[in-house]
């Protein structure tokens, strides 16, 4: 008989005990699985984010980083170069402001308000209504997209007017309020669970913030060619204005990776430790206990020629279907218990509702059974120790004595 069939014989007489050890193991294996989805998880839920809006550039001011914006200087002269430079296929300058609407006779509410001239395919999904008017259409004076939980509890619907003012952060006195028109209910890509958000156009904003000139944006958005790519892209831009900064996707994540999501991954690094040090203990000492009770069936069977190496790879062949058995059931386990745990981790103030704390990747199942196959071998190594030292005439003996 093969060692792998003596270990699942083996396996199958102390059912009880095997049957301990893989729920065991399988709730520990949910546990590390769900901290290598955790280690990744949110910063791949924030690169999916960032590419499906469609835009691969940003640039800021030299002065700004990627969530701390300064706003640009002379942003509509910079957002014209850009455009015709012939790595770029579109530069989108956005200004965000804080402001209120108010709707009907209810009392105002605090929103984020995007100016930008983006009409189209902005950072947003319709959900009713249209977008934002290209070109911008002169009968609608402030054409205004108003997300989704806002329309809710605001109670309009696109062709109602609501009154929007802007509320700047330098501006010493109240501004006036302007009559727009919602165009639209849409759901905004970056905006937090809890925050509302409402977007125009720049020729809006300008007005609301009482401008002769249109504002300077905080960034401009850019669609590289695609057969020169973002790095190019990036490149011409700093050439052309030495004075900006020109951010890739990529950039972006690498950056955010480095600083924003270290803490994730330190802490998902220390719990997985963690989680395979008891699973190795947990199959260590069951197998310890099983090998001490079976000493005299281990010395027979090196007594009738069995080698050592054979009741090594036997040992390690129960290892593995121990730990093998628990690792399997440890990836539904995990899957459900992430679900749940993500659920929590996204009533967070401040996160964007599509931004995920856990994210599926074919690389953490991958790294989840590399773990437990060394912890399968880990596990086996002291009681193959103990086997391999074991006296066969005393130990035979004392069986048959006692």
């Amino acid at each position: 008989m093969t060692a792998l069939g003596l270990a699942w014989r083996s396996t199958q007489r102390y059912r009880l005990r095997a049957m301990l050890a893989v729920a065991g193991v399988a709730i520990i294996g949910a546990l590390l699985f769900d901290m290598l989805l955790l280690s990744r998880g949110l910063l791949e839920s924030f690169a999916d984010l960032l590419r499906s809006s469609g835009y691969d550039v940003r640039i800021l001011s030299r002065e700004g980083v990627p969530i701390a914006r300064v706003p640009i200087a002379d942003s509509k002269q910079l957002s014209d170069q850009v455009r015709l430079l012939p790595e770029v296929s579109a530069a989108v300058p956005v200004r965000v402001e804080r402001a209120s609407v108010q709707a009907g006779g209810g009392p105002p509410r605090d929103v984020t308000l995007v100016g930008t001239t983006q009409a189209g395919a902005g950072p947003w999904t319709i959900v009713s209504g249209d977008d934002l008017p290209v070109p911008s259409d002169p009968a609608v004076a402030c054409p205004l997209l108003v997300s989704k939980p806002l329309a809710g509890s605001l109670g309009v619907r696109p062709g109602s007017t609501v009154q929007l003012r802007v509320h700047p952060a330098n501006a010493a006195s109240v501004l006036p309020s302007l009559a727009c028109r919602v165009v639209g209910v849409v759901s905004f890509a970056f905006t937090a669970r809890d925050e509302n958000a409402v977007a125009t156009t720049m020729t809006a904003l300008q007005e609301a913030m009482g401008d002769t000139q249109p504002p300077d944006a905080d960034l401009v958005l850019v669609v590289s060619k695609p057969e020169i790519g973002s790095e190019g892209a990036v490149r011409a831009i700093e050439r052309l204005r030495p004075d900006v900064r020109a951010y890739s996707n990529e950039d972006v994540i690498a950056q955010f990776n480095q600083n924003g999501f270290a803490y994730f991954r330190q802490i998902s690094a220390v719990l997985s430790s963690l989680t395979m040090a008891f699973a190795g203990l947990l199959v260590a000492t069951l197998l310890t206990v099983s090998v001490n009770q079976r000493l005299g069936e281990i010395a027979g069977l090196r007594a009738i020629g069995i080698s050592r190496r054979r009741i090594a790879s036997m040992l390690l062949w129960e290892s593995a279907l121990l730990v093998g058995g628990g690792s399997l059931l440890a990836l539904p386990l995990g899957a459900a218990l992430a679900v749940a745990l993500d659920r929590l981790l996204k009533q967070m103030p401040g996160l964007p509702e599509r931004l995920h704390f856990f994210v599926f990747e074919w690389r953490a199942v991958a790294v989840h059974f590399a773990l437990f196959a060394e912890t399968a071998a880990v596990a086996a190594a002291y009681p193959i120790w103990l086997t391999a030292r074991l006296p066969i005439a005393s130990t035979l003996r004392r069986e048959v004595v006692d």
